[in-house]
């Protein structure tokens, strides 16, 4: 085992795979020489060259769409679209073709590319540095969509997003690169050096994609989350002093229904907290799953918890940021019912 922030573990990710299979490429703005712009492939294209590592244009549809067809032909690339607010140029490359390939092709055809995109707000990163936009992508047929919270599971997906024949939108809470954060921004700053490390396999390993796992057991409710959402959730819970089990998704879609679903049965009380904005966001399918699955077991009305209906806002980034205060009134409400 080995002591890796996030940004260390992708990074091993992307150095086993290279070293493994020839087929992989890795490529985006800045990812060659400069190692991105959060440092995730520094120092891989001095050790497999600028053939294997290399930088593109400001064109992120030329980006993707170039992938797809690289993929078509055997190819495995890994993109880094550099903010996932930049993604929206490359949407139709994403949706009207990555996603619809292989149904088109009845199987002939495949993109199995990863689409690299750092997500999330938490940075100060204002409207365009801090979205998340991943109910976009989970409503997309032929897409996985993925996002881990800590660094061992980061390196397990996106060495299995790598290999598998599906394109995979592989989102990075870049609040969590350096370490977990539990949504107090109101205690002093810790360096980034500061914070603890995860313990994380050398080597090849993959976690499965479509399995959640149980970041904390409890009995008194269940909280279905994902990315930063995770660690927030846990400090409500020791906040409020509620038992709560909080299901840390991983995977987001396809997503693992059965752990979800026995969690729930077993408290009878849901709580689905996520970062992005809460109409039409991925907490509303979540809801939707649970209500259809569990009706009978739920001894109160499921509670959500969002970013408001707002771009994010700079000057406000706290107040739309779902803090453990918010998260902690949920579950309060959840007990309550």
């Amino acid at each position: 085992m080995a002591s890796m922030t996030m940004i260390q573990a992708l990074r091993s990710a992307m150095d086993v795979m290279l070293e493994r299979d020839d087929n992989v490429i890795i490529y985006g703005q800045d990812v060659g020489y400069f190692g991105g712009v959060f440092r995730c492939t520094e120092g891989l294209q001095a050790k497999y060259g600028r053939s294997r590592v290399f930088d593109a244009p400001i064109n992120e549809g030329g980006i993707v769409g170039s992938a797809i067809g690289m993929g078509a032909y055997g190819l495995r690339p890994v993109v880094e679209v550099q903010f996932a607010d930049y993604v929206y140029p490359a949407y139709d490359q994403i949706v009207s073709e990555a996603a619809r390939l292989r149904y088109r092709s009845a199987g002939d055809f495949t993109a199995p590319i990863t689409i690299r995109m750092p997500c999330g707000g938490g940075i100060y990163g204002g409207q365009t540095h801090s979205q998340s936009p991943e109910a976009l992508f989970t409503h997309v047929c032929g897409l996985r969509t993925v996002m881990p919270s800590n660094p061992r599971d980061a390196k397990g997906l996106l060495i299995a997003s790598i290999e598998n024949d599906d394109p995979v939108i592989f989102l990075e809470p870049k609040r969590l690169y350096n370490g977990p954060f539990d949504g107090h921004h109101d205690r002093p700053l810790v360096s980034w050096s500061g914070h603890p490390l995860g313990e994380v396999p050398e080597g090849y390993y993959t976690v499965p994609l479509e399995s959640a796992t149980v970041f904390r057991p409890g009995a008194d409710l269940t909280v279905i989350s994902y990315g930063t959402m995770v660690f927030v959730s846990e400090a409500a819970a020791q906040e409020t002093g509620i038992d709560a089990e909080i299901i840390d998704l991983r995977s987001l879609w396809p997503l693992d229904l059965e752990t979800l679903v026995a969690s729930v049965k077993k408290t009878g009380r849901c709580v689905i907290v996520h970062e992005a904005t809460r109409t039409n966001g991925f907490g509303a399918e979540l809801t939707a799953l649970v209500q259809e699955h569990c009706f009978h077991y739920l001894e109160a009305p499921i509670q959500r918890v969002a970013g408001w209906d707002t771009p994010y806002p700079h000057a406000q980034e706290w107040a739309y940021f779902p803090g453990p205060a918010r998260v902690g009134a949920a579950f309060r409400r959840a007990m309550e019912n």
